[in-house]
């Protein structure tokens, strides 16, 4: 019996603390992060080697003076402007479209669900270079429009559509506008439905209720997929190389005739840098005030 109770005072006695070892405060790698190494060297090699790359040759092929160069080029300069235009613009389409149909996905039945969601997948399998291709079919003087207008009597002769600012915009948003119709969807979603119903309940008729309700709490989702599809758009090059008319001249055609007819690798490496300075510099600015998670879907229910 005493024994039994000295050994119950020493238990009850602090027992002086033991720092753990360096080896013994190392976590243990889970099985998750086996998994993900693959993933890691993935992204390095796909993503990291080529920046570096990049970034290499933009200082040492011939020099530093590539930047100088890419800033005081001409075409340069307009590309740049050229560009930053056509993202704009077609942002601001994305966002008039995409409101709509966010709206009758989120407010609609099971079966407009399974339609309007169905055809956002199609979009999203189909590739860019088939949807390219597909309107130019549309929108060429001799394509499926013109005719079809002439022989309904409306035109005499073919309506340019092709090779101009509204067949990029027309064909850029509609590669584009699928990630503001999810932004918004998402945002629409955390919307309750009874708040329109109480203002309809009200007198507000359902135009009123949606202005004055659901525009402004789905302005966040609005946000990041505007800044999303913007970001994209300053990158793209099949589109409007297809598309455009050759006296608009996008940034992505510029650099490849820095480094295809003019030979300069270095200052189409510069152009290349300055453009992923302006998208950093773009994120930078929207993350302060919406969220780089907001903006990557990283906080759904928000």
């Amino acid at each position: 019996m005493t024994a039994v109770i000295e050994r119950d005072i020493e238990l009850l006695e602090p027992q002086p603390d033991k720092a753990p070892g360096f080896l013994a405060r190392i976590p243990r790698p889970s099985f998750f992060s086996w998994i993900g190494i693959p993933a890691l060297v993935f992204m390095a090699l796909v993503f990291i080697v080529p920046l570096v790359v990049i970034l290499t040759k933009s200082f040492t092929d011939p020099g530093p003076q590539n930047f100088s160069d890419a800033v005081n080029s001409g075409i340069f300069r307009r590309s740049l402007w050229t560009t930053i235009k056509m993202a704009f613009f077609v942002t601001i389409v994305c966002l008039l479209v995409s409101y709509p149909y966010a709206y009758a996905m989120a407010r609609g039945g099971k079966l407009i669900v399974a339609v309007l969601l169905g055809a956002l997948m199609l979009s999203f399998w189909t590739s860019t270079l088939v949807r390219t291709y597909a309107w130019q079919i549309l929108l060429n003087n001799t394509g499926v429009i013109n005719k079809t207008l002439i022989n309904l009597g409306l035109i005499d002769e073919p309506i340019q559509m092709i090779r101009t600012n509204f067949s990029v915009y027309l064909g850029m948003a509609h590669v584009l506008a699928p990630f503001t119709i999810l932004t918004l969807y998402a945002q629409m979603r955390t919307i309750k439905p009874e708040l329109e119903q109480a203002a309809q309940v009200m007198g507000a008729r359902p135009s009123v209720a949606f202005l004055r309700i659901t525009l402004p709490l789905s302005l966040p989702g609005a946000a990041a997929g505007g800044i999303l599809v913007f970001v994209m758009a300053l990158g793209f090059y099949i589109t409007p190389q297809i598309l455009g008319s050759s006296r608009d001249t996008y940034i992505g055609t510029a650099i490849i005739q820095q480094v295809q007819v003019f030979l300069k690798t270095g200052v189409g490496a510069a152009e290349s840098l300055i453009l992923l300075g302006i998208v950093l510099l773009v994120l930078l600015v929207a993350g302060k005030f919406i969220g780089i998670g907001r903006i990557l879907g990283l906080n759904k229910g928000e």
